[in-house]
């Protein structure tokens, strides 16, 4: 029996994020109803339909960063993303539908599809399987950066978007080919200018959490006259608390890598002020992350400040 997989992707227009594209091979006389182009679908509708195709099909996901899509254009890395896709397959199919042309350079026979999302059912069910998983990358980096609304239009150029751009410039994760953010992009004298350093610092932080497979919980919690929980995370059962010490190139002697006790008592009391607001116990603990900021910014951990 020939082994059909069909391809599809989301996400070559927004201004930020990746591209996700979705190889799906959908067994015979499956029962999931409701295949259809992702675009078609409500967010409630895309989910159900999501979680019935990965219980029954063979899926794999390709997912390309928003850095390689500024160094070989979104074309490139949308073929990029469909050869990651179908090469994460567990079984190699004997031919791949492609929604729209022909994937180039492809060792699997492959042939495109014009408007295939519509017409065929593979094909639908890779447009929401790639849809589905950006929507969810998306929706974990917006506590991240909360003033954008990535949770509402997914790192769309809507008028919300491009005036966040205009008004707080351009984050760690959007596509600096792409304009509008190619005109707001910010320069290190427009962050100092602007009081941001440390917020940079906190959201580069955060992010290589994100990638570390940990859930961004909130950003900048006040905790009464305590003080300002700048990262709470969360993976396994465990909340982490996160500072994040920042510093430019040119400060001399660099973040101060250690967290005075007079600090560490803050945040100790910060933490417990969390804490007490909660439903639920979990294990807790507590990380400093230093940031230096350059061309490319270096990042460093350390793991389990003991509190007292």
């Amino acid at each position: 029996m020939e082994i059909i997989a069909g391809v599809d992707e989301a996400g070559r227009g927004p201004l930020a994020g990746p591209v996700v594209a979705a190889a799906v091979i959908l067994p015979p006389n499956h029962q999931v109803e409701g295949l259809a182009d992702s675009k078609k679908l409500s967010p409630k509708k895309r989910e159900k339909v999501f979680d019935e195709i990965m219980a029954v099909a063979e899926v794999g996901i390709g997912r390309v960063s928003h850095q390689t899509i500024d160094q070989i254009n979104i074309l490139q890395a949308t073929f990029k993303a469909m050869r990651k896709a179908l090469g994460s397959l567990k079984q190699t199919p004997s031919k791949a539908l492609i929604d729209g042309y022909k994937l180039p350079d492809q060792v699997i026979k492959n042939v495109g599809v014009i408007d295939g999302d519509n017409k065929v059912e593979s094909i639908s069910a890779a447009s929401i399987v790639a849809k589905v998983t950006r929507d969810r990358i998306m929706l974990s980096v917006d506590p991240i950066f909360p003033e954008f609304g990535f949770a509402r239009h997914k790192g769309y150029g809507t008028i919300q978007h491009v005036e966040a751009l205009n008004k707080y410039k351009a984050t760690p994760i959007h596509r600096k080919t792409y304009q509008p953010v190619k005109a707001n992009l910010p320069g290190m004298r427009w962050l100092k200018i602007s009081r941001r350093i440390g917020k940079l610092g906190e959201q580069l932080a955060a992010l290589q959490y994100l990638k570390n497979g940990y859930q961004v919980i909130e950003m900048n919690r006040t905790c009464s006259h305590f003080g300002e929980l700048d990262i709470i995370a969360e993976k396994n059962d465990e909340w982490v608390f996160i500072e994040v010490k920042t510093a430019t190139k040119d400060q001399l002697g660099g973040p101060i890598l250690k967290v005075d006790p007079a600090k560490l008592r803050k945040l100790e009391s910060a933490i417990q002020y969390y804490l007490s607001e909660q439903d639920e116990e979990k294990d807790i603990r507590l990380d400093v992350v230093t940031v230096m900021l350059d061309k490319k910014p270096i990042i460093k951990t350390y793991k389990g400040i003991a509190l007292d």
